[in-house]
């Protein structure tokens, strides 16, 4: 059996690890990241062309089902997954962390987009902590705002005119978010909701210091497309009675 799992995020890297020991697994990294970590068994490093492309690696390749493990926000990505899974006729499954929730004393405002992060700023604050990643800053190009960018790759222009960046790569500690808040004068995080740990701390220091934190909602799970919420239940679903093995074979 022929598993392709899309993305290299953490989750995605765990259910690699699950795999390769009883299929053959091949993990395709979109090679947005400099030096990436890499998973158990095989990878390949790149796009695929569109749905198209996807589908005719997927053929070439004998992949006998396909998940997608990429990051949340990875829409476009995600999408081209289930056409292609569709026209290829494998079945697909979309690894997806839960996402974050508020508790007592968090001060969230969530906002659909990028772009409806930017202008929700006005009024929250003039220092802000921006987690987004390195991709989108555009969407804060004209604000007036001073901002430190944290990311593990050197972002591209257009950003802010007013940029700190700072190039790091979780997972954070509790105790350093706290630092990194009080030292930077921190009065607005912005965040998406990727959910997981590893990032998760900010959110509990923004909350500690009432600082107030911007959370750009994820797009949803293509129509139709199951889901699992851990490493564990995805290789649940290729294992598991009627799972992708037992369709494969």
């Amino acid at each position: 059996m022929h598993v392709l799992i899309l993305g290299g995020t953490t989750e995605a890297r765990a259910l690699a690890g699950l795999l390769h020991d009883r299929v053959r697994v091949t993990s395709s990294l979109a090679g947005r990241v400099a030096s990436p970590r890499l998973p158990a068994g095989e990878v390949r490093i790149g796009g695929f062309g569109g749905p198209e492309g996807l589908a005719a690696w997927v053929r070439e390749q004998a992949v006998d089902a396909v998940i997608d493990a990429t990051h949340p926000f990875a829409e476009r990505i995600s999408f081209n997954a289930a056409r292609a899974a569709a026209t290829a006729h494998v079945p697909l499954l979309a690894l997806r962390r839960p996402g974050w929730v508020p508790v007592d004393g968090d001060d969230w405002h969530p906002v659909a987009s990028l772009e409806e992060a930017a202008r929700a700023l006005d009024g929250l604050g003039d220092r802000v902590f921006l987690t987004t990643g390195r991709m989108g800053l555009a969407a804060f190009a004209a604000c007036p705002q001073w901002f430190l960018v944290r990311s593990v790759d050197a972002p591209d222009a257009p950003m802010p005119a007013r940029t700190e960046i700072l190039l790091d790569r979780g997972p954070f500690t509790l105790d350093g978010e706290r630092e990194l808040l009080a030292r930077h004068r921190i009065d607005v995080v912005v965040t998406k909701d990727s959910g997981g740990a590893a990032t998760a701390p900010k959110l509990t220091a923004a909350r500690e210091a009432g600082v107030p934190v911007v959370v750009v909602r994820r797009p949803p799970v293509p129509e139709g497309v199951q889901t699992a919420a851990s490493p564990e239940e995805a290789a649940a679903w290729v294992f598991g009675p009627g799972g992708a093995q037992t369709r494969s074979s």
